[in-house]
């Protein structure tokens, strides 16, 4: 791998789409010094996802302040045309959607070989079976736990499941790549994804609608068991 990422786990990955966007420089230095293992970028274009929210500028604008590796989760229409940018940008971990692109071993090629972390995102009607041919050529799966295009959503507990199948693939395969779990990520719910196999969580709410960033990430990396 290009980047060496903490050996912790799980790793904490707060999601800026939850933060302070009149005070961005503030809010990532914040969560840094809070303890967070890397910074979770969704970048939404209005098809993929019905939202939209910020593209390279803002990534370049706020790469400056942080020491934090950038981890991009693109929710955009046909990603490798911007992949270049994005890393330019200052991605670390760039991740596209298996659901968003004909060419996916392309993307995960090119990201690559941009020095990049590659991933694949799968919503959460998407089954494993579509990564069975390109898992060896990953770093990381961001498994989404909500329907993806806001925050604040619900947790969909049948997600669990396919962690488990993933991670049973990982293991028989004798593969090292890490799972990522995205969306209603709580100290209720953080537990049951790291029994299910999950290395990082995305985290917004349950860090940046709290006063305390450094409580709620201690208590998303060891949370109370339920």
């Amino acid at each position: 791998m290009p980047l060496n990422l903490p050996e912790r786990r799980p790793l904490i990955a707060p999601s800026l789409l939850s933060a302070d966007f009149s005070q961005l420089q503030r809010e990532v230095q914040a969560v840094e010094s809070a303890g967070a293992d890397l910074l979770h970028l969704d970048v939404m274009d209005g098809l993929f996802v019905p939202n939209l929210t910020f593209g390279p500028p803002v990534i370049s604008a706020i790469r400056k302040h942080t020491s934090l590796p950038f981890d991009v989760h693109l929710m955009i229409v046909q990603p490798e045309r911007y992949l270049q940018e994005f890393a330019k940008a200052g991605a670390d971990l760039i991740c596209v959607h298996a659901e968003a692109t004909p060419h996916l071993h392309s993307a995960v090629t090119t990201i690559k070989k941009l020095g990049k972390l590659a991933g694949v995102s799968l919503n959460p009607h998407t089954p494993l079976e579509v990564l069975d041919y390109l898992l060896e050529e990953l770093d990381f799966v961001l498994i989404m736990s909500v329907n993806p295009g806001f925050g604040g959503q619900k947790f969909i507990p049948q997600v669990l499941r396919k962690i488990e199948g993933l991670k049973e693939r990982i293991v028989k395969r004798g593969l090292s790549l890490l799972i990522e779990v995205d969306g209603g990520i709580n100290e209720e719910t953080a537990p049951l994804v790291i029994s299910a196999g999950a290395d990082i969580l995305v985290a917004g709410t349950a860090v940046f609608g709290r006063s305390d960033y450094a409580s709620a990430i201690s208590a998303l990396r060891s949370p109370r068991q339920v």
